[in-house]
């Protein structure tokens, strides 16, 4: 059974992690550096998904020596993927907020600094990237034609439906997706937005991975986003049909 923590802080950073060694202590440093230039209280709960390699060193070595009461590790016995791990780290969290930084070091300071500063302002403070991205040409479109296809099964018209958002950790846990895929943000988004949640769309920019490739292009990664955009459908259905 999952723990349901109350808040007892602003924002609660989830960072998963699966074989980032190479990268796991660079997206910390630019946390706590971002973070420590607000007035939020935090945590950070750093989530090992089962790694081949030695993040979970890397990262209890880490702790160790900034001797943080903030920074906690979890590790999965299993490899449960991102959208589940998303999820589940938000009943066991104490942050009002809740927000996703990849511990893949794929954020700017400055990006993490821009989505703070409206912290307390929004349901959920929405990143995109517009002519900011620098990502592979292939990954740029495959990211257009998603958004255009959540937009249109959902009625809505936004710009972006993944990357760093920041969510009240309340409506991440109330809306969570049966998905363990990389959709899992649209599903939360649009339901948000079915309930009239408030939101604000910030552009930022983006950076390309420091070391490794990404995992987002997996079979079943594809087959978790097509349930989602499924689920999403299904959904505006029923809303038109019974609401």
């Amino acid at each position: 059974m999952h723990e349901i923590q109350a808040n007892q802080l602003d924002i609660t950073f989830f960072v998963p992690c699966y074989n980032e060694e190479k990268n796991v202590t660079k997206t910390l440093n630019t946390i706590i550096s971002a973070v420590n230039k607000t007035e939020l209280s935090f945590e950070i709960v750093v989530v090992d998904d089962k790694s081949e390699d030695l993040t979970k060193e890397v990262v209890s070595k880490y702790i160790n020596q900034s001797e943080s009461q903030n920074i906690i590790l979890r590790e999965n016995k299993v490899n449960l993927g991102l959208g589940r791990g998303y999820i589940d780290t938000a009943f066991f969290s104490r942050g009002e907020h809740y927000m996703l930084v990849n511990g893949d070091n794929a954020e700017h300071e400055e990006t993490l600094l821009k989505l703070l500063n409206d912290v307390g302002k929004f349901d959920m403070i929405i990143p995109y990237f517009g002519s900011n991205d620098k990502r592979h040409s292939m990954r740029v479109n495959i990211s257009k034609v998603f958004t255009l296809i959540i937009n249109l099964i959902s009625g809505y018209k936004m710009k972006y439906y993944n990357g760093p958002v920041i969510h009240k950790r309340f409506n991440v846990m109330r809306w969570s997706p049966d998905t363990h895929g990389f959709a899992y943000q649209a599903e939360i988004i649009v339901k948000v937005l079915d309930e009239k949640g408030t939101f604000q769309e910030v552009l930022i920019e983006n950076l390309d991975r420091t070391e490794g490739a990404s995992k987002a292009f997996t079979i079943r990664n594809i087959l978790a986003v097509s349930h989602s955009i499924l689920q999403i459908f299904l959904r505006r259905i029923r809303k038109l049909l019974f609401y």
